[in-house]
C-alpha cells in the first residue's frame, strides 16, 4: 500500500460529507476504489440505490454510459464521472442513426437495449434489460413480435438460447469479454480441476456453453455465496473478484483469463476521485428529451414481472 493512500482515502471521505456527496464504484474498479466506495455494484444497480439516497451529488466510479444512467433517474443531482476518458467499446458501437436507421427498416419490431448503452440509444428503444433480466425482458413480448436486441451479439445470442424466442441482433461485443476463449478456458479447468466454472453472458457462445453457471455480476455474487463449491474459476473483469474474495474468504476464486481486465474500468484512480469532488467536474448530463425517453424504456423495464412466460 502506498504511504499516502490512509491519508488520500480520509480526505476522499471528508470532501464526501462536505458535497454531500455519494461515492458510487462499479464491480470492475480498482480494489482500492471499491474499497473506499458508499456502494459497490453493477451499473444500473448503483443508480438505482443512488435515486434513493438523499446526497445531492453522485460520483460514479465507472464508464459514461454509467454515469449517463445516473443521470437519467436522478436529473435533480449533481452526477460525476472523475474520468470522463472512461467510455465502453460495446456502447459506442451502435449510435442513435444506426438504431434509427433499423427502425425505419423494421417498424413493427420490438427493440430491446441492454443498459450498457449510450443515453441516446436508449431513447430510440421500446425496453432496457440487464444481463440479468434480459431473458425475462425478451419472454414478455408476445409471441411472434419481431425482437431485436442491441448492442451485444453475445448476451442476445444467449438469451435466445435460454428464453427459446427467435431473436435478431446488433454485431456488437465486449472487447474484454471476447478475449475469453475456449482454450484460454479448457487451460483454466485443467489448473483447477475442482472447480466449478462461472461466466457472463457476455463472453462468446463457445465459452458460455462450458460454464456451470452464466450469471450478471451481481448473480456471481449470490451465486457463489450460496454455493456449496469451495473453488471457483470466474469468467468475467477481474475487478469483480475484490468483493468475491472479502464476502466468502473461505473459498478460493481464479479469474479464467488475465486478459480479462478492461482498461476503460481501471482508468479511475482515488486521485481521479479527489479530484473531481474537489473541482465538482466533469458532469455528465442529458439532454431531457432523451433522458425522458430513456427513461421510459428504464420504466418498461422494471415493469416486467420477474417471474414473466
Amino acid at each position: 500500500m502506498r504511504k499516502e493512500l490512509p491519508a488520500l482515502k480520509a480526505e476522499i471521505r471528508k470532501l464526501l460529507k462536505e458535497r454531500n456527496a455519494i461515492l458510487l464504484a462499479h464491480n470492475y474498479q480498482r480494489d482500492e476504489v471499491q474499497e473506499i466506495a458508499d456502494i459497490t455494484g453493477d451499473s444500473l444497480g448503483l443508480s438505482q440505490e443512488a435515486a434513493k439516497t438523499p446526497a445531492d451529488v453522485i460520483v460514479f466510479c465507472g464508464v459514461h454510459f454509467m454515469a449517463e444512467s445516473a443521470a437519467i433517474l436522478s436529473p435533480e443531482k449533481t452526477v460525476l464521472l472523475p474520468r470522463e476518458d472512461a467510455g465502453c467499446p460495446m456502447a459506442d458501437m451502435i449510435t442513435g442513426p444506426d438504431l434509427v436507421a433499423y427502425r425505419g427498416a423494421h417498424p413493427g419490431a420490438v427493440v430491446v437495449t441492454y443498459v450498457n448503452s449510450t443515453a441516446e440509444v436508449k431513447a430510440l428503444s421500446d425496453v432496457c434489460c440487464t444481463s440479468g433480466n434480459a431473458v425475462n425482458v425478451v419472454k414478455s413480448i408476445p409471441a411472434g413480435k419481431e425482437i431485436f436486441m442491441v448492442p451485444d451479439r453475445n448476451l442476445a445470442q444467449w438469451v435466445a438460447k435460454v428464453s427459446g424466442r427467435p431473436l435478431t441482433w446488433w454485431d456488437g461485443y465486449c472487447p474484454t469479454h471476447e478475449r475469453l476463449t475456449v482454450d484460454a478456458t479448457v487451460k483454466a479447468k485443467e489448473a483447477h480441476p475442482d472447480a466449478v466454472l462461472v461466466v457472463h453472458p457476455e463472453c462468446p457462445p463457445a465459452v458460455v456453453a462450458m460454464a456451470d453457471a452464466v450469471l450478471s455480476t451481481a448473480g456471481m455474487y449470490a451465486w457463489c455465496r450460496r454455493s456449496p463449491a469451495k473453488e471457483f474459476i470466474v469468467g468475467t473483469e477481474m475487478g469483480i473478484l475484490y468483493r468475491l474474495r472479502k464476502e466468502n474468504p473461505g473459498k478460493r476464486f481464479h479469474i479464467a483469463s488475465r486478459a480479462l481486465l478492461c482498461p476503460n474500468m481501471k482508468l479511475t484512480t482515488l486521485e481521479d476521485v479527489r479530484d473531481a469532488l474537489v473541482s465538482l467536474s466533469p458532469v455528465i448530463t442529458v439532454p431531457e428529451a432523451v433522458r425522458v425517453r430513456a427513461k421510459a424504456a428504464l420504466d418498461a423495464m422494471l415493469a416486467v414481472p420477474r417471474d414473466a412466460a
